[in-house]
């Protein structure tokens, strides 16, 4: 899990849009963004949480197509969702205090990672 919360702010001072939207999506189908408050506690509890709704090694069909042990990684990913869309208010993201924009790995490996930012607005 990645906190992209910074380099989201620089990209929008850098876009010079002052009030719109930012979408941000990662491609691959085993990964998610979303947001949360980056803290310890939350960093552990959400992987956790993840696992014992879509818990690995299980039977899934995609397990049985591809034996490569990540079927719950995709359906996790497919639960979270592969992008997110915020509001830009004054050249800032218009989110709260204690929540930051994530990237979650849900693969059982390490992956590299394309995040695709566009800003709109004027």
């Amino acid at each position: 899990m990645q906190d992209l919360t910074e380099r989201i702010l620089s990209l929008i001072k850098e876009s010079g849009v002052a009030t719109g939207i930012v979408n941000v999506s990662v491609v691959g189908s085993t990964a998610s963004i979303s947001t949360i408050e980056f803290e310890p506690g939350l960093k552990r509890d959400l992987p956790e949480f993840l696992d014992r709704l879509i818990p690995p090694s299980r039977g899934y069909g995609h397990e049985q197509t591809w034996h490569d042990g990540n079927g719950h990684s995709h359906l996790q990913a497919t639960l979270m969702g592969p992008s997110i869309t915020l509001p830009v208010k004054d050249g800032e993201l218009a989110v709260g205090t204690w929540q930051q924009i994530i990237l979650i790995e849900n693969d059982i490996r390490p992956r590299l990672r394309e995040v695709v930012v566009t800003v709109y607005g004027g």
